[in-house]
């Protein structure tokens, strides 16, 4: 039931977000992409609020979550001087795959978002919010499945971040480059910003297959040894 619940929860996001920029890319008279982005930024807070209305997270479970979004805020900044070649994405991943999708939406979300009080807030930032939220809310899911060893993490981490958060943190780009809204003009912009994704993807995909495992192995850890998702099921390395 939970994860049946999480599914429809990804599926609603991506169909709202996937609706606001068809809206107003070709249907909206006058695009505001301070709305869209305010529409984003609500949508990337939503999760925060359903997870709390339905579970109180013990003291442990948010030391643990603090603990995770700073190491993701941490890795980012450590790479400032390599544009795109950062670890964040694989943080997220890991931490989805140990403690869950919504955790992992959370996670994402407010990792872009603090992170970005040091690489500068826009009208990208809810974007960037939704992006990695959905790359953490995606592998908490997809790993409830498959199993986490190198390569799964480092093909799916490569795709999450490189075709999902391409193409949501990407549509900041559409809103805002674009004067006249065309089919060809959105994929010539997606097109331009596809070798940053890539750049990435790869970063994420590299650092999943040096560190993945080893990472999931020390938080499982952490999770067994206080019982932080005490009564919950959890990836295990």
């Amino acid at each position: 039931m939970k994860r049946r619940a999480d599914i429809l929860f990804f599926v609603f996001i991506v169909i709202a977000v996937a609706f606001l920029a068809v809206w107003q890319i070709f249907f909206s008279g006058v695009t505001s992409y301070y709305l869209a982005a305010a529409i984003v930024l609500v949508l990337s807070l939503l999760p925060f609020f359903i997870g709390f209305e339905q579970s109180a997270p013990s003291a442990r479970e948010i030391a643990l979550v603090s603990a995770l979004i700073a190491l993701a805020v941490a890795s980012r900044a450590v790479f400032y001087l390599v544009p795109q070649f950062k670890p964040i994405g694989a943080v997220v991943v890991v931490s989805a795959v140990c403690l869950g999708a919504r955790r992992g939406y959370i996670i994402g979300a407010l990792s872009a978002f603090i992170s970005n009080f040091l690489f500068g807030q826009g009208v990208w930032t809810p974007f960037q919010m939704v992006a990695l939220g959905l790359v953490g809310f995606a592998a908490g899911i997809l790993f409830k499945k498959i199993k986490a060893n190198r390569w799964s993490l480092a093909v799916i981490g490569f795709l999450l971040s490189f075709v999902l958060y391409g193409l949501v943190a990407d549509l900041s780009s559409v809103l805002t480059m674009l004067s006249e809204y065309t089919l060809s003009g959105v994929i010539a912009v997606y097109a331009a910003g596809a070798p940053f994704s890539a750049v990435f993807g790869a970063a994420t995909a590299l650092f999943l297959f040096l560190f993945g495992q080893a990472f999931i192995k020390k938080i499982n850890r952490v999770v067994e040894k206080y019982g932080v998702l005490a009564g919950e099921n959890h990836e295990k390395e």
